[in-house]
């Protein structure tokens, strides 16, 4: 499918969605691997695990146009050998790791600056907007067909630490993308977005774990109830540190 976005920066929380569904666990057991990565599903399908340390992004979708739903879970570096990219992509469809025609939402969130090639990246959670085959120094440093669109509130220049389980809460419409970190609004994005999978991103990165996913079904906008949506969010994110 082809996807034209047009972007701007959303201020506050006014553009939070609350759900007319509940949270549901998702089984993982039919998404897709695509790069080349090694996602290892855990026995209750609920989790993946990525061991490799890869050249090139891999991603780990769910195939299924995601649109209209909320999606959390947690995401865990189980190393302290590394220091590179995590995240997801959204409204990616398949093949578009390495498509001519890729034209996605990716989210990434590396852990230190530094310089490779010449071409450097900044530590920090931040939103981009991908639209052709991104090679190596693209996905990198933000640069070609890799369009960086804006950086987290908080995390926007802070890396994630080794060992250290994060909550997250991804909510994609067709208006707008907000991600949370901890029950924390990061990115906060308007636009106008077309349909495509929710996926989980590594790149040069391996000993990643997303875990406890569920998702969310038809949210609706509801500005007057977004501060609850808020708390909801939060509510969810310290259940989750409550069960560990």
């Amino acid at each position: 499918m082809k996807k034209a976005l047009l972007y701007t920066t959303a201020l506050g929380v006014a553009g939070l969605f609350a759900s007319t569904g509940s949270a549901a666990p998702v089984d993982l057991s039919s998404w897709q691997a695509e790069g080349s990565g090694t996602w290892n599903l855990a026995p209750d399908n609920n989790s993946v695990f990525q061991t490799v340390n890869t050249n090139l992004p891999t991603v780990f979708h769910n195939g299924v146009d995601s649109q209209g739903f909320s999606l959390s879970g947690e995401i865990t570096v189980e190393t302290g050998s590394d220091n590179d990219f995590i995240g997801f992509v959204l409204g990616f469809d398949t093949g578009e790791v390495t498509s001519a025609t890729a034209n996605y939402i990716l989210i990434d969130w590396k852990q230190t600056s530094q310089t490779f090639s010449s071409v450097p990246s900044s530590a920090g959670l931040a939103i981009s907007h991908v639209t052709g085959a991104a090679n190596f120094d693209d996905f990198w440093g933000h640069t070609g067909v890799v369009n960086e669109l804006q950086r987290g509130a908080t995390l926007g220049s802070t890396g994630w630490a080794d060992n250290t389980t994060y909550s997250f809460d991804l909510v994609f419409n067709s208006n707008n993308i907000q991600v949370f970190v901890d029950g924390v609004e990061e990115l906060n994005i308007n636009g106008s977005f077309e349909n495509g999978s929710f996926g989980f991103y590594n790149f040069s990165q391996e000993s990643v774990r997303y875990a406890g996913i569920e998702q969310t079904t038809n949210p609706v906008p509801e500005p007057a109830t977004a501060a609850l949506f808020g708390m909801g969010l939060l509510g969810a994110a310290i259940r989750r540190r409550m069960k560990k």
